[in-house]
């Protein structure tokens, strides 16, 4: 199988009461109240916006026309369990204008296509829910 780095990001993390994030190419550089819940809040964001890209390709490859205001809400759940800690994730789509079971379509090749979702298989709980 041949592959290609399409784009690596890098970021540094300083904990110690500082409790920062900050993206190599200035994108971001956030003060973080603690490690979590903002963990969560960080990958809910990753996910979704990953998600939203899979969405624009499987409309691209489908020759589909997306609305101008597609949107994704993403729940990240931080869990206790008997063997530790664990997450769930929820995404919620909505495709207005779009009718439903072509929008439905979309979201299942999106959830095929995303890197996220192919990542958090069969390791978390994930629903993708169109709304």
């Amino acid at each position: 199988m041949s592959e290609k780095i399409l784009f690596t990001g890098r970021t540094h993390n300083v904990g110690g009461g500082r409790n920062t994030a900050v993206s190599s190419d200035g994108a971001f550089d956030l003060k973080l109240v603690q490690p979590h819940p903002a963990a969560e809040q960080l990958f809910g964001a990753a996910y979704s916006a990953c998600f939203m890209g899979a969405i624009g390709l499987a409309a691209s490859q489908k020759k589909i026309t997306l609305p101008a205001d597609p949107a994704i809400d993403a729940e990240i759940t931080l869990n206790l369990g008997d063997d530790g800690f664990f997450l769930r994730a929820k995404l919620d789509v909505s495709l207005p204008g779009v009718a439903r079971d072509v929008a439905q379509a979309l979201v299942d090749a999106a959830h095929q296509i995303c890197p996220y979702s192919k990542a958090t298989r069969g390791n978390i709980e994930v629903t993708v829910t169109l709304v």
